[in-house]
């Protein structure tokens, strides 16, 4: 399935969406409304095998509880992309079969050339 998981009130979200110009194929789903349910962070995982790369080390939240990225855990990296929508790194979309992860100049160029050769 094509997914696209983004923050509906982030301004770079919306600027991706655009910019890529995502398919009606495309399922978009708003991460604060919905958050990632363990099914799809598996999903996820097994494209990267590695929590790590899906993590948003900016995260504000985790400055707030007094953490570090790189003091986590796979595990513990993989509670808090279960417990707060924010520890996702966004956007991230799927799109047949090939994840692409971030809002990187690179990633998104990737995404477009993906979707529209």
């Amino acid at each position: 399935m094509n997914t696209f998981f983004f923050l509906k009130t982030c301004d770079t979200c919306k600027r991706i969406i655009k910019t890529i110009d995502l398919p009606d194929s495309v399922s978009l789903i708003n991460i604060k409304e919905n958050p990632l349910d363990s099914d799809q962070l598996d999903t996820l995982y097994k494209s990267t095998n590695s929590y790590a790369a899906l993590f948003n080390s900016r995260a504000q939240l985790l400055r707030k509880r007094g953490l570090k990225a790189s003091e986590l855990s796979e595990e513990e990296m993989k509670n808090l992309l279960l417990e707060h929508y924010s520890f996702l790194k966004r956007p991230v979309l799927i799109y047949n079969q090939e994840l692409f992860i971030g809002n990187s100049v690179a990633t998104v160029e990737a995404a477009k050339k993906a979707i529209h050769g």
